[in-house]
């Protein structure tokens, strides 16, 4: 009868919360249908005034390397097997040439990657732009809110060397920055935050820890407190990310909100995350701003993708 009644509580409690979120929801300033968020700030005009930060035409990868044994937010991996159809047993499969193919099952949320609007939502299963998950999320493929509708994304980017800020190479797992930690390195690297930029933020946890302890690496992470999230939307970014498999702080900066920069970001503003950015290269060579250019797989109805995004300096 106790489990029972503990039962019925929690039903309770989670049809109030899912009602609230509901009741909370208000559209996008884009309007009710749209799927796309923070990439209508992409125009013609900013990428024009993005591309006059190149000055150097050195570039950058922003993706890692992937593979069987990159560690993973839990259940995700990765298997890969190279394959030659129609060549077995000393066959040939043409007579002028053999060759590979390769065959990958993977999750799409592994390495450098971006999450799009259908990642993330309130409890209840709401969506971005109110968007309800019985409505869009079906096993085959997302009807709404899929990868395959960003935009390339070419933008103003600006990486924040918090790590240099916190006077070390390597920020620690469950250190966090604050609202008035960016706008101190905004200012310290005359870099300001400004409406359509791609921020990212770096802390060295990928650079200290994934290679030389890569359990610890994907167990905890340093990263933004909740206000961080709400600067950024308050900034209009396109998108934002960091160094780290998660962006937010891990363990959270309070534990019955994780990822709460998450639902602020994707849910609540249509702003993309990116993670395990490579930053390490730029805050070294002092690239503190560059032209950011992403253009991803486009797998219909995926609500994340693998990527490996370049800056231009």
């Amino acid at each position: 009868m106790a489990v029972a009644r503990l039962s019925l509580l929690a039903l309770t409690l989670w049809a109030t919360s899912a009602s609230a979120s509901e009741q909370d929801c208000v559209p996008s300033k884009w309007g009710a249908a749209d799927e796309i968020g923070s990439a209508n700030l992409i125009t013609p005009e900013s990428v024009l005034a993005a591309s006059k930060l190149i000055k150097t035409g050195k570039t950058y990868s922003l993706g890692i390397t992937v593979d069987a044994t990159t560690p993973a937010f839990p259940p995700r991996g990765l298997s890969l097997q190279v394959v030659q159809p129609g060549q077995q047993q000393g066959r040939a499969a043409f007579p002028n040439m053999a060759y590979n193919d390769d065959l990958v099952q993977t999750w799409l949320g592994i390495g450098s990657q971006i999450d799009g609007l259908g990642h993330l939502g309130a409890p209840g299963g709401v969506y971005y732009n109110c968007n309800r998950a019985e409505d869009f999320a079906d096993i085959k493929g997302l009807t709404k809110l899929g990868i395959d509708k960003i935009p390339p994304i070419v933008a103003r980017g600006v990486v924040l060397d918090m790590a240099g800020h916190a006077g070390v190479e390597v920020m620690q797992a469950g250190q966090f920055f604050t609202v008035a930690d960016v706008k101190a390195v905004e200012e310290k690297q005359g870099t300001p935050i400004g409406e359509g930029d791609v921020v990212l933020f770096h802390t060295g946890w990928t650079d200290g820890m994934l290679a030389t302890d890569p359990e610890a690496w994907v167990a905890g992470e340093p990263g933004m407190a909740e206000e961080v999230a709400e600067y950024l939307a308050s900034r209009n970014v396109v998108a934002a990310g960091a160094d780290t498999w998660g962006l937010d702080v891990v363990p959270p900066e309070h534990p019955e909100r994780p990822f709460q920069g998450h639902v602020t970001l994707l849910k609540e503003n249509g702003i993309y995350i990116l993670e395990v950015m490579n930053t390490g290269p730029l805050v070294r060579d002092g690239a503190f701003e560059f032209l950011f250019v992403l253009g991803h797989a486009k797998i219909k109805g995926a609500v994340q993708m693998i990527i490996n995004p370049v800056a231009i300096r």
